[in-house]
């Protein structure tokens, strides 16, 4: 049986970090410098190089541990699909092959990276839901 290292709260945060940055698109007028209210805040949504959500998101993953790493891969790894439940330990030895400092690269650079954490921690019975009622 699986057993997570890493709390459900700090994936429910990379969830939510991840689906963030995945909306990003390259700016469209990099030197607007128009008033975000007066753009209708989508300037939100473009990359800049100076984009906090990029660093809000690699700062999680590098805070983590390797146990907790190896747990976050090893959940996008069940949530897409390429391993089961049943394959945990299984997906865990296999992230072991990324080197640690490489991981949160590895992660970042994984496409639709918050739906597939959101359903590997489904699989383990967790929900982000489920997280924020408890903490109301």
């Amino acid at each position: 049986m699986a057993t997570l290292t890493i709390r459900p709260e700090t994936v429910c945060y990379v969830i939510v970090k991840a689906r963030e940055f995945g909306v990003k698109v390259e700016p469209d007028d990099p030197d607007s410098g128009s008033n975000p209210s007066d753009d209708r805040e989508i300037d939100v949504l473009e990359d800049f190089a100076d984009d906090p959500t990029f660093e809000e998101l690699s700062s999680a993953m590098e805070a983590l541990n390797d146990d907790e790493s190896l747990d976050l891969v090893a959940l996008a790894w069940i949530g897409r699909g390429d391993y089961t439940l049943e394959d945990w330990q299984e997906a865990r030895e296999q992230a072991t092959e990324i080197p640690m400092r490489d991981r949160s690269r590895y992660l970042i650079g994984t496409p639709l990276l918050g739906d597939y954490l959101e359903e590997g921690l489904s699989e383990l019975g967790y929900s982000c839901e489920d997280v924020e009622i408890e903490r109301l």
